[in-house]
């Protein structure tokens, strides 16, 4: 017995071990430094075939409350991978000109400004802080047209759903693959010259603005949403109200419970960090790595708590709330 326990215990420490060095995570990492917006949506697409699950296994609850919630989820989640396609690949393609080539957008005192000492341009704080903020606030940019094309797109997932008919989806091909010109790369750089966004980024950089850009992003998206369900003519007038607090209720409570459990992980990912450095200290993109783990952590936090635990107790309340 106690050889039986110390192989379990071997195998399950060579399987954890293989967090640190797996090339998938390692790339997962990279795109989350790169394209925090991209690896967000990508992240709600894996989610989103959980959560429809959770609500429908709902219990007590109204079947037709449980169906709209879950086309809801299903339609939000596509329509904001296709925006980041559409939007965040040429915007992080632009910032990387800038990682590569800085002198060549920014004026000498921004590099200074943003530089820590000791440190490339491209691992100070001040600099991580100025770039995310466009790479995560992206997706603050297309929230509001997120929401409403999730409105107006989610009658036809209901109807979809309550169809018996299977019909064979059609993948259409569509490239990304237009490649950003300087221009955009310019305008950003413009913008970081500018006095006010230096004193900004410097003053907020030890701040957790990945949680913060991430709360901002669900609540503006949750609120248009709720003005748009509430005004469409699509929704049933009876489903628009359970709809309405679901998607508020979800909102709140992962908001929630996601600065709580960021919370409570500082310390665990502290040591995270502390030993993934250790083990990959020869690896050239190790400070990417690193900083794809801090971009990573608030969007698996919150979408654990969004698409997998709260959809059932929501959904739950949001029937009640209907009902009172």
């Amino acid at each position: 017995m106690k050889v039986n326990y110390n192989s379990n215990k071997l195998q399950r420490d060579i399987s954890f071990k293989n967090i640190y060095t797996n090339k998938a995570v390692k790339k997962g990492l990279e795109l989350a430094s790169s394209n925090g917006a991209l690896f967000g949506a990508s992240a709600t697409v894996a989610f989103s075939a959980i959560r429809p699950l959770s609500i429908m296994c709902t219990p007590k609850t109204n079947k037709e409350n449980k169906k709209i919630a879950a086309a809801k989820s299903i339609t939000s989640s596509f329509i904001n991978l296709g925006l980041m396609l559409l939007l965040s690949v040429p915007l992080a393609k632009s910032i990387q000109k800038i990682d590569k080539t800085p002198e060549k957008y920014l004026k000498k005192d921004t590099i200074n400004a943003l530089k820590d000492s000791g440190k490339e341009l491209t691992n100070s704080k001040g600099y991580i802080f100025a770039t995310q903020l466009f790479k995560l606030g992206i997706a603050s940019f297309v929230a509001i047209p997120k929401a409403i094309m999730t409105a107006g797109g989610m009658p036809y997932i209901v109807n979809a759903l309550s169809s018996n008919k299977k019909e064979k989806d059609k993948d259409k091909n569509i490239s990304f693959k237009r490649k950003p010109t300087d221009n955009i790369a310019k305008g950003i750089g413009s913008i970081l010259d500018k006095e006010g966004m230096k004193k900004f980024s410097n003053r907020f950089k030890e701040s957790n603005f990945p949680m913060h850009i991430n709360a901002i992003t669900d609540t503006l998206a949750t609120l248009v949403f709720m003005h748009q369900a509430n005004s469409s003519k699509k929704i049933e007038d009876k489903r628009k109200k359970a709809l309405i607090y679901n998607a508020g209720i979800s909102t709140g409570l992962s908001i929630a419970g996601g600065y709580t459990i960021d919370k409570l992980l500082d310390k665990p990912t502290e040591r995270f960090i502390d030993k993934y450095k250790k083990i990959n200290t020869k690896d050239k993109n190790l400070a990417k790595q690193i900083q794809g783990i801090k971009i990573a952590k608030p969007f698996l936090i919150l979408g654990t708590i969004y698409y997998i635990l709260i959809p059932l107790i929501s959904t739950f309340i949001a029937d009640r709330a209907e009902k009172l």
